[in-house]
């Protein structure tokens, strides 16, 4: 979510796109870590996104000096919309979490594996093009291909956009995408707000959680957008 912010705001299309990255490593392990405590982590997921994903991400990071800055902008904000619309018109927990209760062992739809291993290349490659950790793809991917209740998909996508931050920091830092300056002020920023936001998700209903969450995308997306 830096990077619409951060356009908004004035800065220059690259360093809106790839400054808040390295930020999201310490907000999201703060964060992770009071999902691991509610028990809500799925290790499963975790080391397949993160074994897949990390080479498809630096792969999409060294691709993104030749998609250009605005499209990748462009994309950003239409990605935001229309995940934004999906969760607020289509929620799907209730029918996740009827899921859930009939099959107490844990969720693995047909053909588990071969989803997981697409998501995390899927997510990894358009994470490297926009340079960010991948967390907003995430939690709808692990929603709607992998069947995991909103706060598994959460608590989730929080680890595994720890870890993909990291190659995706390094390729963008030597590529000369990043201004450490901006970086450190979204850090000071995001780190009380993720451990607040966090606790305030666990504690929320899953049904009103995934409503707030497809407001708050639908809203920033179509603010993003007419503002480029």
């Amino acid at each position: 979510m830096g990077t619409p912010l951060l356009s908004l705001l004035g800065y220059p299309g690259f360093v809106a796109v790839a400054s808040p990255l390295p930020a999201a490593i310490p907000s999201t392990l703060v964060a992770s870590a009071e999902y691991w405590r509610s028990r809500l982590l799925d290790w499963e997921i975790v080391w397949w996104s993160v074994g897949i994903g990390t080479p498809a991400i630096m792969a999409g990071s060294f691709l993104s000096p030749y998609a250009g800055a605005k499209p990748l902008l462009v994309v950003t904000g239409l990605l935001v919309l229309g995940f934004g619309i999906s969760f607020l018109f289509f929620p799907k927990d209730r029918s996740l979490a009827k899921e859930a209760t009939e099959n107490p062992q844990g969720l693995r739809p047909a053909y588990w594996r071969v989803r997981l291993i697409s998501v995390a290349i899927g997510v990894g490659l358009i994470s490297g093009l926009l340079a960010n950790a991948g967390g907003f793809l995430l939690v709808p991917c692990y929603t709607m291909f992998l069947k995991q209740p909103m706060k598994k998909a959460f608590a989730c996508s929080l680890a595994v956009s720890a870890a993909l931050a990291v190659p995706g920091t390094v390729v963008h830092a030597y590529l000369g995408h990043i201004s450490w300056l901006v970086t450190s002020l979204v850090v000071l920023g995001s780190i009380p707000f993720s451990l607040m936001g966090a606790r305030l998700a666990i504690k929320t209903r899953s049904a009103m959680l995934e409503r707030w969450y497809g407001l708050a995308l639908t809203c920033l997306g179509i603010f993003f957008l007419f503002h480029l």
